[in-house]
């Protein structure tokens, strides 16, 4: 098997496993928050964000993983995990119910949330990982 779809195996296993767990927030958020605000992509955004600052953080500073495993994790399980897509879908459907207030809290949250996210993993993996060097 020639490298290229070597990683292209592990981009969608890890795929496989980053939709999966996008789908079972998905059911949760629902089930305990109901439909009325997109609950789970703004979670997924933030959370994927904070898991890719934390992990990305700690590769550039202590972990070495392989070319297949970096794959699997960021293009595959984040990748399918995070839903920029679907945030544009949400964004569409509280336009087309007028509900402004909701848009725009949403917009803003989504835009700020995953940074924040983002910056807090990197900072958690750079006070972890130097802490214990």
């Amino acid at each position: 098997m020639n490298r290229y779809m070597s990683l292209l195996l592990w981009v969608g296993i890890g795929g496989a496993l980053g939709a999966c767990a996008r789908y079972t927030v998905y059911v949760l958020a629902q089930k305990w928050l109901g439909s009325s605000f997109p609950y789970a992509t703004l979670f997924v955004n933030t959370a994927g964000s904070a898991l890719m600052g934390l992990l990305s953080g700690t590769l550039a500073l202590k972990w070495h993983w392989s070319s297949e495993v970096q794959a699997m994790v960021f293009v595959g399980m984040l990748g399918a995990f995070t839903t920029f897509s679907t945030f544009t879908l949400d964004v569409a459907t509280l336009y087309q119910r007028n509900s402004w207030i909701k848009l725009m809290a949403y917009t803003s949250l989504s835009c700020v949330l995953p940074i924040a996210g983002m910056i807090a993993g990197l900072y958690t993996a750079r006070l972890v990982m130097t802490k214990n060097s």
